[in-house]
């Protein structure tokens, strides 16, 4: 375990000496709460009648001890309240420890109490309230970041993202505004779960773990199930064993998924990934696109109050009709050049001819896939419904009605982003194996994102599927763009990271093999100097000032160090 700061160490002392006097630090009774820091702010001013006999618990953020009387700010899961706590409320008695000894000296910034009393104003204007008790409910062993704001400007913020990402039950302490985020995330899932169920669809919950990993081209994780001895897969989407589900006589079926792709990371991509898929039997893409715009819509305005949200710096309108235009009218568009008909060669030749990167490995499919990237996704910043991509693209989707080369699909972009991707579902059994089989051509030219055969879906569409609709859509990317988050990893409460790298700690032998005296050694450490890099690194007359100080702050019964014995230890 690694050595313990002085803050650290001080509030072990603390705990101690609170069980010591007979107070238990993690008490496991219940702590009744009867109001909420939000509604006391909220109603008191209205009727200040009300809240006159409450209980409410939350964290310690800051404290003004005023020798018998002090102020406290608490935080709780709503927002933050002043506290008046005055000795002789707390303490009717003659024992004034809790006062004295509990609350002023051995609590901290952080610890989580709960309290009892009235709320009322005090003469600067402020709703409080009045302690009359006071329970220590945990102690907090390690300090929280110290985060100040003066005239709306704060200081020393908790803001650096590793440490954000990494420690996010520190984040949502010291910076309310993040929980507010995760508050909107689940009043968007709220709000289409609502949308779905009046319509009728059911939420279902299907396979994570999958022997063959359909329904988009990605590639997948892999696992082991011990108990049957097969290799299975993290699903990379639902989509298929959804559709089995209205081959069985579903009228609509949606789940909010947990995906797993083994690819990149970047600001809006993420390994793990929640998408919410949606599939309606007798409907159709152009259905399917009115029912987007219509619970667009509706999540914006239920969150914001209007249709119209700033995106990344882009006030964005999801005010319905979007705008709809064909993928290859877009190219043309964007480039000038008419891909319809060209060949994989003419495709692979074209990419070449606008500079844009291919490998042997691309077909048709992802060539075309490439050139709209590159030259027309960034463009596309209000909402617009791309339609009817190459058949090449889209190897679950029916031929367009008017076009066999062609799907009836559509992906909707926001801000250059895809948002959501929807299809009139392939329901022909032998198309579909034919598709399958055209994945597997890919995969064997070294396409590692191309679909696997599935013949169990095959099977359940030779029973007969009715014309579907299905439609997925990004969760997080959905919440980034309704909130204005920059990153995915902002929405999301714990990003996957690389494991966190602990430094190196060198030991006591080698700090006296370079000269350092024992009983300088811990005192070394104290000062945050744990490796012989440091110790050679440091700023001489800093550490001089710094283990000088800590000899008289710890009390400590060693003679003083001399400036030309750290000298030694430092260039040694």
């Amino acid at each position: 375990m690694a050595e313990l700061s002085e803050q650290e160490q001080i509030r072990r002392n603390s705990l101690a000496e609170l069980k010591k006097s007979g107070i238990n630090p993690y008490p496991a009774a219940r702590y009744e709460v009867n109001a909420t820091s939000a509604d006391i702010l909220r109603r008191f001013p209205q009727d200040n009648t009300l809240f006159q006999d409450i209980s409410i618990a939350g964290r310690i953020m800051s404290r003004r001890i005023m020798g018998a009387a002090s102020f406290v700010e608490l935080q709780d899961s709503c927002g933050r309240i002043q506290l008046y706590i005055k000795r002789d409320e707390i303490c009717p008695g003659d024992d004034k420890t809790l006062y004295n000894t509990v609350f002023k000296r051995l609590l901290d910034i952080g610890d989580i109490i709960g309290v009892r009393g009235y709320v009322f104003v005090t003469q600067m204007g402020e709703t409080s309230i009045h302690v009359h008790e006071l329970t220590v409910l945990s102690k907090s062993l390690r300090p929280l970041p110290v985060v100040k704001e003066k005239d709306g400007v704060v200081y020393d913020a908790f803001s650096d993202p590793e440490q954000r990402y990494r420690q996010r039950y520190v984040d949502l302490i010291v910076n309310p505004q993040v929980r507010d985020v995760f508050v909107q995330r689940a009043r968007i899932v709220d709000t289409m779960r609502h949308f779905f169920n009046e319509q009728g669809y059911l939420e279902v919950d299907t396979p994570i773990l999958q022997s063959i990993p359909g329904g988009a081209a990605a590639r997948p994780f892999i696992t082991h199930h011990n108990a049957l001895d097969i290799d299975l897969y993290l699903r990379i989407a639902n989509e298929l064993y959804l559709k089995r589900l209205i081959v069985g006589g579903f009228a609509g079926v949606y789940e909010f998924a947990r995906d797993f792709r083994n690819e990149g990371m970047d600001r809006t991509h993420n390994p793990e990934f929640t998408c919410m898929e949606i599939y309606v039997a007798y409907k159709d893409y152009i259905w399917m696109m009115q029912f987007v715009e219509t619970m667009l819509e509706r999540i914006a305005t239920t969150l914001h109050g209007t249709a119209t949200v700033n995106v990344w710096g882009n006030e964005i309108s999801f005010k319905a009709p979007f705008r709809k235009s064909p993928m290859l009218e877009l190219i043309k568009e964007h480039t000038g050049i008419d891909i319809s008909g060209m060949d994989e060669e003419q495709l692979r030749q074209t990419c070449a001819d606008l500079g844009i990167e291919t490998d042997p490995s691309m077909g048709k499919g992802k060539l075309i896939d490439a050139i709209f990237g590159e030259k027309c996704e960034p463009h596309l910043i209000q909402p617009t419904f791309v339609t009817d991509y190459p058949i090449e693209m889209s190897p679950l989707c029916k031929r367009h009605r008017d076009n066999p080369d062609l799907t009836e699909r559509f992906e909707l972009f926001v801000c250059g982003k895809e948002l959501a991707n929807a299809y009139s579902e392939l329901n022909d059994p032998i198309d579909q194996l034919e598709r399958f089989q055209e994945q597997l051509r890919l995969s064997e030219k070294g396409d590692d994102e191309a679909m696997f055969i599935d013949m169990d879906f095959v099977r359940a569409l030779e029973y007969g599927m009715p014309p579907t609709s299905g439609m997925g859509i990004g969760i997080d990317r959905l919440t980034m763009m309704m909130t204005g988050a920059q990153s995915i990893q902002d929405v999301l409460l714990f990003p996957q990271m690389k494991p966190e790298k602990h430094a190196a700690v060198s030991s006591d032998e080698e700090f006296a093999a370079r000269g350092v005296a024992a009983e300088w050694i811990p005192v070394l450490r104290k000062a945050g100097v744990n490796t012989l890099t440091q110790l050679r690194e440091a700023n001489i007359n800093k550490l001089f000032n710094d283990l000088g100080g800590l000899r008289k702050k710890l009390k400590l019964d060693i003679p003083a160090l001399q400036k030309e014995t750290l000298e030694s230890w430092i260039n040694d």
